[in-house]
């Protein structure tokens, strides 16, 4: 269930639900998620992030400064 924010914390500006995605190399998006624990590097893969709990994210923008405020969503 999305974060329902009606005013940006920073201006008081308007603020709008949205998504961050990324464009993986083969031109797939896909929106960014939350995962537990610290990172750590993979050489085959870049992360290692096998057996980790992830959440989605759901991103309020304002419309008028860009303020970005995400959240994880609730599953």
């Amino acid at each position: 269930m999305p974060v329902e924010i009606t005013r940006c914390p920073k201006c008081r500006g308007e603020m709008e639900l949205g998504a961050l995605v990324l464009r993986r190399h083969n031109w797939k998006w896909r929106s960014t998620e939350w995962m537990e624990g610290l990172l750590e590097r993979s050489f085959w893969t870049g992360l290692k992030v096998g057996g980790r709990r992830r959440i989605p994210l759901r991103t309020n923008r304002c419309r008028e400064c860009g303020f970005l405020e995400s959240y994880a969503i609730k599953r």
